[in-house]
């Protein structure tokens, strides 16, 4: 299977405001985050995209509906396919989010400050994604989600232990992986949104 057979393409949400005096589930995307979303929607024109999903989080729906509006697509969410609920603690500014996050991945059966923990995120992300799938039989689908949630998917797409997974490449937001078959098969490494189509060849990844 190449990348020409991709069936999922799975990208997490661009840059977004943040603000601490607002539920993190309700940030947009910034100026920024949706001039490169556009961006990455021009370049997903013609590349045989029959549906886009996200999760219910405004910065992926805001992201979802700026690649349906270029597709034509009017996009669906599954809240299963948000972040791990970090509702016990609300807003924790770096650096110390980053040290949190990383017990949450060293530890994924544990609740580390009252997370939800990543083992039981994976299982609610993967059974999100295969819904997805399941409704969506032919064509390619795209989702928008978050970096938390592209790492405990890839750990299962590639039989590994969390925490070891490939990685989104971009700090701010906008990497992108695909995916074949309908049992999130990866078919090749996190990439910049920017680099769609560059080094794969736009060839593999239009659809024929």
């Amino acid at each position: 299977m190449g990348q020409a057979d991709w069936r999922l393409l799975f990208v997490t949400h661009t840059e977004v405001v943040i603000d601490p005096h607002a539920p993190i589930e309700s940030w947009p995307l910034s100026k920024v985050g949706r001039e490169r979303m556009s961006r990455f929607a021009e370049a997903l024109a013609g590349a045989g995209v029959t549906a886009v999903w996200s999760s219910a989080e405004r910065k992926a729906m805001d992201g979802a509906q700026i690649l349906g509006e270029r597709l034509r697509i009017s996009p669906k969410a599954d809240a299963g396919l948000g972040e791990n609920d970090r509702s016990a603690t609300g807003y924790i500014a770096p650096p110390e989010f980053w040290e949190v996050v990383r017990e949450f991945f060293a530890r994924p059966d544990e609740s580390i400050r009252g997370w939800e923990t990543a083992r039981a995120a994976q299982a609610r992300i993967v059974a999100a994604a295969e819904r997805v799938l399941a409704a969506e039989p032919a064509g390619r689908v795209v989702v928008v989600s978050h970096g938390g949630v592209a790492r405990l998917l890839s750990a299962h797409a590639e039989g590994c232990a969390i925490g070891e997974e490939d990685r989104p490449t971009h700090p701010g937001g906008g990497s992108y992986r695909l995916f074949g078959g309908d049992r999130l098969r990866p078919l090749g490494p996190w990439r910049d949104i920017e680099k769609f189509g560059d080094g794969v060849g736009v060839g593999q990844v239009r659809s024929s």
